[in-house]
């Protein structure tokens, strides 16, 4: 392991903004701010918005820069990528930024009924072949209602055709109250405040000429219904890593 790394590492078990909670300590401990989280962590009573998948951690806190009056969580297993947006954090004294570096599957341990207000769901990975693994699939909208308030708002944007087509047709199957729908977020009118933070990657697709789609709903607490994606059109350029896509145009420009 890196200098580098190990620095980060030990920079992240200093921080006051994250919290690292694998499964064994999980198992040992619990964890102590489950259904406190205002109250005992941010010493308010903000509503809690949570960003999954959070990587680098910048559009956490982005958002918090731009909205005091929120409570932004970002969560993500991937340590040494958080890293960037803890340090920003703690380097910009945001009171209303935590890191909580777990598995996303592991939300209910964290978080008590109604507990979370909005989530955000930015670029993730789109799971083409295991739709148990998308984070907009009935598995996981059922594992947000447990943690949510009836109605909360779910907010995902996508580079992904193929996300993005799925989860509209999971919306639209059940059906849930949409907010705002775009295939190209860029050429559409409005959504101003969606448009004024940009993932590292968003910045990258944006300047690759990629559209990137914005899907926000509302998730009231009922039963929901997976849907068929057999018939959905593949995104040919994510059957690469990303760090190979980047270098990759001619894979870039088939979605």
């Amino acid at each position: 392991m890196g200098k580098n790394k190990l620095k980060k590492f030990a920079d992240m078990q200093s921080y006051s903004c994250v919290l690292q909670y694998p499964w064994a300590r999980l198992q040992e401990e619990g964890f102590p701010y489950r259904g406190s989280w205002s109250n005992r962590f941010f010493n308010n009573s903000n509503p809690i918005t949570l960003e999954l998948g959070c990587g680098k951690g910048e559009y956490t806190v982005a958002l918090a820069r731009k909205y005091p009056d929120r409570n932004f969580i970002g969560i993500d297993i991937k340590g040494a990528r958080m890293w960037t947006g803890a340090s920003q954090a703690v380097e910009e004294g945001l009171s209303n930024v935590a890191f909580l570096r777990t598995d996303i599957e592991l939300a209910e341990r964290f978080f008590a009924p109604g507990e979370v207000d909005e989530i955000w769901i930015t670029f993730p990975d789109p799971q083409m072949q295991k739709q148990r693994k998308r984070l907009t699939s009935v598995r996981f909208l059922s594992l947000y209602q447990s943690i949510c308030r009836t109605g909360a708002h779910i907010r995902l944007k996508t580079d992904s055709p193929f996300l993005f087509t799925y989860t509209s047709r999971l919306v639209d199957a059940n059906p849930l109250p949409i907010e705002a729908r775009t295939s190209d977020l860029y050429a559409t009118g409005g959504l101003e405040e969606v448009k004024e933070v940009k993932t590292f990657y968003e910045q990258q697709w944006l300047s690759r000429g990629k559209t990137i789609k914005y899907l926000e709903f509302e998730l009231p607490h009922l039963s929901l219904t997976e849907v068929d994606d057999a018939d959905i059109p593949r995104d040919d350029y994510h059957s690469f890593p990303r760090g190979i896509a980047q270098c990759m145009p001619e894979a870039l420009g088939n979605s």
